[in-house]
């Protein structure tokens, strides 16, 4: 895969890691990412990444969408120097964002399927 990395794959070190798992335990992310076990304890401790819990709460499994924000801590934190209430406000920007363009392409859905009535009408 060149240069970058298409969901659902992550590029870890030196290759891109195709996500085929649903939900992954504590222990399968701190391999995955290769990270201190106590990086993880502090993005959940400052709710960067929210794990889901199962009936018993030591048991929490992460989905793509979280291990998609450890990804990219991992990369602000490891690469960029950011600290953690920076990755925190780069994250919560960066799914407003997200939201704005979902927001953004539901309105141009709606024009296209309303403009050709709109030209009918004035034909």
């Amino acid at each position: 895969m060149g240069g970058g990395c298409i969901e659902p794959w992550f590029r870890i070190g030196d290759g891109c890691h195709k996500m085929t798992k649903e939900l992954w335990t504590k222990t399968e992310v701190v391999d995955f990412f290769q990270i201190e076990e106590r990086f993880l304890v502090e993005l959940e401790e400052e709710e960067i990444i929210c794990p889901l819990c199962r009936d018993d709460p030591s048991e929490r499994l992460f989905p793509p969408t979280e291990m998609e924000k450890l990804r990219l801590a991992k990369i602000l934190v490891e690469e960029m120097g950011v600290n953690l209430a920076g990755v925190d406000v780069i994250l919560r920007m960066r799914q407003n964002m997200i939201d704005m363009r979902n927001q953004f392409d539901t309105i141009l859905e709606d024009l296209a399927r309303h403009l050709p009535e709109v030209f009918r009408r004035d034909l």
